[in-house]
């Protein structure tokens, strides 16, 4: 029996929350594996705090004391998972649980360490985005391609699929708190030689009005942490 830890960072997503846990719980994965849900609150105040609190449920709840951002929350579930596999979720309804076989299938093939889902690979039916937002995540991407030498669509993906050797090996040098563990991630599978597979998913983007929280300043942070952290890995 294999396990795939879900590791779900929330902050403020009452709209979203119980619909995304549904699908997660409902998805379906390969026969002989099983889940492990992991659900870190970063301090809601829209009540997301208390609907978790009140699942009852034998999801692991994490509840942060502050708000410290969306790697922070990673990092905190990545310590809770004893899955032989684990993957990222967001709590919003960007990205479709019932795709989660498609990522495990290389890991389980042993064709892969990693599994990217790319929103602009193949993507499948129904992948929407605003253009704004396809071309910074681009930029961002072919920018880390350069330093990493990795030849990626989607580097900006929630979607990380990571067999439990290279969450052993990178989990604790992990240091980003917000959305700059992105590119942290990626620049630090790259140093250690992991192979990266990507599969196409589906993606619907959601708008600021619709609680989307990641800006431009983000953007930002992005592009110095691609520097940061793939200087600092050829240095090490």
């Amino acid at each position: 029996m294999a396990v795939i830890s879900i590791i779900i960072p929330a902050y403020n997503e009452i709209d979203t929350i119980g619909q995304l846990l549904s699908r997660v719980e409902n998805s379906s994965l390969p026969k002989g594996i099983v889940k492990q849900i992991i659900i870190v609150d970063d301090f809601s105040t829209d009540g997301t705090r208390e609907y978790i609190s009140g699942l009852q449920s034998s999801h692991i709840l994490l509840l942060q004391d502050r708000n410290l951002g969306k790697g922070a929350a990673v990092r905190a579930g990545l310590k809770a998972a004893i899955g032989d596999f684990i993957i990222i979720q967001d709590a919003d309804l960007e990205y479709r649980p019932e795709e989660y076989g498609r990522l495990l299938a290389p890991l389980l093939e042993g064709s892969a360490d990693v599994v990217y889902g790319s929103r602009f690979k193949n993507g499948l039916d129904g992948t929407k985005t605003a253009w704004w937002h396809y071309f910074v995540n681009r930029f961002l991407t072919w920018f880390s391609n350069i330093m990493t030498g990795l030849e990626l669509t989607d580097m900006e993906t929630c979607y990380k699929m990571l067999s439990q050797k290279v969450v052993s090996d990178i989990g604790p040098q992990l240091v980003s708190d917000r959305f700059d563990i992105e590119p942290e991630i990626t620049a630090r599978i790259a140093k250690a030689g992991y192979r990266i597979m990507e599969v196409g998913i589906s993606y619907e983007y959601r708008p600021f009005d619709k609680g989307k929280k990641i800006g431009w300043r983000d953007g930002l942070a992005a592009l110095w942490a691609i520097i940061r952290f793939n200087l600092a890995a050829r240095r090490t």
